[in-house]
């Protein structure tokens, strides 16, 4: 028996990293998880990898920043599972450049999809939240429900060079905090966990002078970390080094379990101490 036995998980950003892991944690403990990626072959990867562990999973691909996203990704869990439990938005990725640099498709991306997007899908979620709880009243029961919200220590902190990132991990904190005292009465637990430096894709070392790019919708955005940078921040961090993935993904379980059903509004920073 699992600890998410029955539940069902939406999860964005799921095809890789931090939310693959993520997926995988929630469906260990028995959710059936809505897995999100913007490209099929990532997100039936996992799916093949929860399916490995015994558990059952769908795909809901495409880009959570669409204005028609939030109501299909709760539309597919509720049609494949009958119900959603869990929402973990943490789809994303930065692209950088500092202010003065910064052109506007950068900062509307980011903002977007960053914050804009988990907004939309949150509505979305209260479309069912609202009918489901009235139901679950009608019969006697109360079912906690969890959001979590990925934010970043540069949301935190504000981190030179990523002036659109922080702006927006700032503001899914202050999403967060208001979303969890307008849904208290709906028993529903909305918090925030904001990562430092975490080992992915994303973050990859890089050799001096080189460019790792990814590509997003047609275009390339830079990616990763100089590796002289990388080693001053594995110095400055107390347990000396980044977080893995599966490290990342268990901070986030412990908003989903029930070990936090009294927990709302809060921010977790993840960052090894820093």
């Amino acid at each position: 028996m699992g600890q998410l036995d029955g539940r069902v998980a939406i999860v964005t950003g799921s095809g890789r990293g931090i939310g693959q892991q993520i997926a995988l944690r929630l469906a260990r403990e028995g959710a059936r998880i809505v897995v999100n990626d913007l490209d099929e072959g990532p997100a039936q990867e996992t799916i093949a990898l929860i399916e490995k562990l015994g558990g059952r999973a769908v795909a809901c691909n495409g880009d959570v920043a669409a204005l028609d996203f939030g109501p299909r990704v709760v539309k597919t869990a509720v049609d494949s599972f009958g119900d959603c439990h869990i929402l973990v938005n943490n789809a994303g990725y930065t692209w950088d450049s500092v202010i003065q640099k910064m052109t506007d498709e950068q900062w509307d991306a980011i903002i977007g999809l960053h914050l804009s997007a988990p907004f939309r899908i949150l509505r979305a979620f209260f479309d069912h939240l609202k009918v489901a709880t009235e139901a679950e009243k009608g019969r006697g029961e109360r079912v906690v429900r969890k959001v979590v919200n990925i934010s970043s220590t540069s949301g935190v902190n504000g981190n030179a060079g990523q002036a659109n990132y922080s702006s927006a991990k700032a503001g899914i904190v202050g999403l967060t905090k208001a979303a969890a005292k307008e849904w208290g009465r709906y028993a529903v637990t909305v918090n925030a966990v904001a990562f430092g430096y975490i080992q992915t894709r994303l973050t990859k070392p890089l050799q001096e002078g080189e460019a790792g790019t990814i590509e997003v919708q047609g275009r390339e955005v830079k990616v990763g970390v100089q590796g002289g940078r990388l080693s001053a921040m594995n110095q400055m961090i107390p347990l000396g080094r980044g977080g893995t993935p599966e490290e990342a993904a268990g901070s986030v379980y412990l908003f989903c379990s029930p070990d936090s059903d009294y927990v709302s509004g809060q921010c977790l920073v993840v960052n090894g101490g820093l």
